[in-house]
């Protein structure tokens, strides 16, 4: 008897002793709160971090799903624009500011003068380049009636006024060539229409874009009573692609002064390409600010002669021969401003 109740205690110590060893053990690996408590704590955790982790592998395809859901892809922009007015009305008379243009035409615009329709995608990204030297009260006239043109007309654009740095003789051409190079650092344009700061369309159908061969758009200017005044003018505004421009090497350096470096360009085209292209004399109207002619702008006879050798040289000089520095750049909404010193050749005024 004695020893059945001996072994009853041992085995009882035995279980006690295991009893405390798992309640130490359990202890030891929860720090608070009973085991059940903690078992359906951990149950709970594992189950929300799975679906936290299906969640984050199956997240982009989510946001995709929505954005694309949520939004209709863009469409390209028609052909023919469809908010166009035809023929305008166009006012040089007034006491018109940049200031008060600003007010007016910059809350469409983004930086830089830049401006892309919100509702399709242009066929075509344009870059405006206008030459440019103390004309500001012209420039004021050009992008209060051209940015309300042009956004009509749904094109993704930028403006580039391209500055001649100082008062020496002046040279267009090069400016244009300046401006080309500089347009292209700041987005990759295809398309650039070359155009006077004097030169206003008096018709919005007349579409500032690109075409299979040059362009020549200002064909009815009143300033030539809305004639042609010969059949190989070629300037006051023209548009080149990116492909075109370069196979013609730019414009001639060569032409200081005024006259010449768009006769200069028509026989490049001619020798390259072969033909340009124009809108009818009715789409195709402009007004021209009247102005005097600038100093160190005066016709150039010296030009004339350099006419007569542009089938001579037009490869060695163009695009492949431009030299000029950067001076200064200045961006607002309504324009990018560059000027730009031509480095004014030797035996030309310098001011």
């Amino acid at each position: 008897m004695e020893r059945k109740v001996f072994s009853f205690l041992v085995l009882y110590s035995l279980l006690c002793v295991l009893c405390f060893s798992m309640f130490l053990f359990y202890r030891r690996g929860c720090p608070s709160g009973s085991f059940k408590e903690r078992q359906a704590e951990n149950t709970k955790t594992g189950f929300f971090w799975r679906i936290k982790e299906r969640g984050q592998k199956n997240k982009s395809p989510e946001v995709q799903v929505k954005s694309t859901a949520g939004e209709e892809p863009l469409e390209s922009c028609p052909e023919t624009p469809p908010g166009l007015l035809g023929p305008l009305q166009v006012e040089f008379e007034t006491n018109r500011t940049l200031e008060n243009v600003r007010k007016q035409a910059g809350s469409s615009l983004q930086w830089e003068g830049r401006y892309k329709p919100p509702d399709c995608i242009s066929k075509q990204k344009v870059a405006i380049i206008i030459p440019f030297r103390n004309r500001h009260d012209h420039l004021t006239h050009w992008i209060y009636y051209l940015h309300p043109i042009l956004q009509r007309q749904q094109l993704h654009h930028g403006v580039f006024v391209i500055n001649q740095h100082g008062d020496g003789e002046f040279n267009k051409a090069k400016l244009m060539n300046a401006g080309h190079v500089e347009a292209l650092k700041e987005d990759d344009y295809g398309c650039f229409i070359f155009s006077d700061v004097d030169m206003v369309p008096l018709d919005d159908r007349n579409l500032y874009r690109c075409f299979d061969r040059p362009r020549h758009f200002s064909v009815a200017v009143d300033k030539f009573n809305y004639e042609l005044p010969y059949k190989q003018i070629f300037g006051g505004v023209t548009a080149f692609s990116k492909e075109q421009f370069l196979m013609v090497n730019g414009f001639s350096n060569t032409y200081w002064g005024w006259g010449g470096e768009d006769d200069d360009m028509y026989k490049r085209v001619m020798f390259h390409l072969k033909s340009i292209s124009r809108p009818d004399a009715v789409i195709g109207r402009y007004k021209m600010i009247r102005h005097e002619r600038d100093h160190h702008n005066e016709q150039n006879l010296k030009n004339v002669k350099v006419l007569y050798e542009t089938k001579t040289g037009l490869d060695q000089d163009g695009l492949s021969s431009l030299r000029y520095s950067v001076t200064e750049i200045t961006k607002n909404v309504l324009f990018t401003f560059i000027t730009v010193d031509v480095h004014v050749a030797p035996g030309q005024p310098a001011g």
